[in-house]
Formats: structure tokens, C-alpha cells, sequence
């Protein structure tokens, strides 16, 4: 299993990323796909979830509303689109799944300031 994240960077706030996360090893189109991120001496906190089929999303309170998460079982990817970034969004962002182990990606890092 094997996991690439993309798209990280620097950002103002109020603006916006899309985060990317390729996929290979494993039949990604039965797989339940998530972004969890890992801020400076924080734990690393679930963001959110989307369903093997596409149709069911999960998302942490703190991003309802502002983050997308979608997939493309064609293109073995999952996706996280964030919107109206705020300075406590910063963080690594992890692509992961599970299927009796945890597999994570190698992270990428968002910075949100001004």
C-alpha cells in the first residue's frame, strides 16, 4: 500500500487549497478513505471520511462547511478541497486508510498566515 499526498503550501487566510492523495498497492475502490492532520504539539485529529461508493462523508466540526473530501476510484485518488482557510488550519495533512493496519501517506504541509 502506498499513499502520496500533494498540493500542500502557503496560503493567506481566507484563501484556498486542494489537496491530493494517490493511491496504489491495494483495491482503492472498496476502501473507506480519510485526511486526518497533525498541528505543532497536537495530536493528529480525524478531518474527514468519504465512502468506498462516494456516498458518505464525514467531517470534523472545526471544517464543515469550508472542506470537501471527494474521490475518483478511475484515477485511484482522494481529494480534499479547503476553502476559507484559517490560521489554525495549519497542520500536516495525512491521506489514510485501513484494513486491519493503518496506512498513512508522508504527509504534507499546510501553512495558513498572512
Amino acid at each position: 500500500v502506498q499513499l502520496v499526498e500533494s498540493g500542500g503550501g502557503l496560503v493567506q487566510p481566507g484563501g484556498f487549497l486542494r489537496l491530493s492523495c494517490a493511491a496504489s498497492g491495494f483495491t482503492f475502490s472498496t476502501y473507506v478513505m480519510s485526511w486526518y492532520r497533525q498541528a505543532p504539539g497536537k495530536e493528529r485529529e480525524l478531518v474527514a471520511t468519504i465512502s468506498p461508493s462516494r456516498n458518505i462523508t464525514v467531517y470534523a466540526d472545526s471544517v464543515k462547511g469550508r472542506f470537501t473530501i471527494s474521490r475518483d476510484n478511475a484515477k485511484f485518488s482522494v481529494y480534499l478541497q479547503m476553502n476559507s482557510l484559517k490560521p489554525e488550519d495549519t497542520a500536516v495533512y495525512y491521506c489514510h486508510t485501513k484494513r486491519i493496519v493503518d496506512y498513512w501517506g508522508q504527509g504534507t504541509q499546510v501553512t495558513v498566515s498572512s
